[in-house]
């Protein structure tokens, strides 16, 4: 069977890419790609970042692979898409989304998992699972309320309607919004200013943003302190410190 998922890793970052023509829509064999390869990154010391798109200029992902819902009704060989797409949000690394196209449905859900979100202009973001008279039901009705808010996640999803690559990061959902072609050369310099930076520096605060909307600000903040006491014996810290007092560049070596 040919791969779907295909992985490039070039100093210190990793450009995965969905290849599920036309249009690179999640199917099972996607899901099940999409987390062999996110759990091998996650323990790779050479990747700092991870950048993650669609093959071609149709489509980041324009949704679940409709034909498989059958199966999906009837329980056949389901993959868990919740523990994966979980998995995938919180490896201890940076990533970045370039949605390339069509970023729809399980599409959007996919992208919500990372870090940062570039669109290109011609991106059309959006989740239409209510024409179906259906619901997002990869992490949909969850994550996007807390990244945009409850009233604008419900229009989003009542109407089904998409949104412009522009409209989408009015609202929140995209950092930034780029010429069309241009993605992966952008997100490639975003990840280069990551991997300058320590692991063990960008691999904590991400656990603690992820976690803190799931605690209260006493909890989250007493998790901060002991993360905060926990990095300083970390030779990255010693290193830095080291490196500001000497007023010099420092060289992370991410233990």
């Amino acid at each position: 069977m040919a791969e779907l998922i295909k992985m490039e890793k070039s100093e210190g970052i990793a450009t995965v890419t969905i290849d599920n023509p036309p249009m690179n829509v999640l199917s099972m064999q996607v899901t099940k790609e999409l987390d062999e390869v996110f759990q091998t990154l996650a323990e790779d010391n050479e990747v700092i970042a991870v950048i993650l798109t669609g093959n071609g200029e149709k489509a980041f992902m324009a949704g679940a692979d409709i034909k498989e819902f059958p199966d999906r009704g009837a329980n056949k060989g389901v993959v868990d898409t919740h523990a994966v797409f979980n998995r995938i949000e919180n490896i201890p690394k940076p990533t970045i989304a370039v949605l390339n196209g069509f970023t729809l449905g399980g599409g959007l859900e996919l992208a919500l998992l990372c870090d940062i979100r570039i669109a290109e202009d011609h991106a059309r973001v959006g989740l239409p699972e209510i024409n179906l008279g259906i619901l997002p039901g990869g992490g949909g009705t969850q994550r996007l309320p807390r990244l945009i808010g409850n009233a604008r996640a419900k229009e989003v999803m009542f109407t089904g309607e998409p949104l412009s690559a522009e409209e989408a990061k009015e609202i929140g959902i995209v950092n930034y919004v780029i010429s069309k072609g241009s993605g992966i050369e952008e997100a490639t310099k975003l990840a280069k200013k990551f991997t300058n930076k320590s692991l063990q520096s960008l691999s904590r605060i991400k656990h603690l943003v992820n976690v803190g909307s799931q605690l209260s600000l006493e909890e989250g903040l007493q998790k901060e302190k002991v993360l905060f006491d926990e990095i300083f014996v970390t030779q990255d810290a010693k290193e830095g410190v080291s490196a500001f007092i000497e007023k010099r560049k420092p060289e992370f070596t991410h233990k």
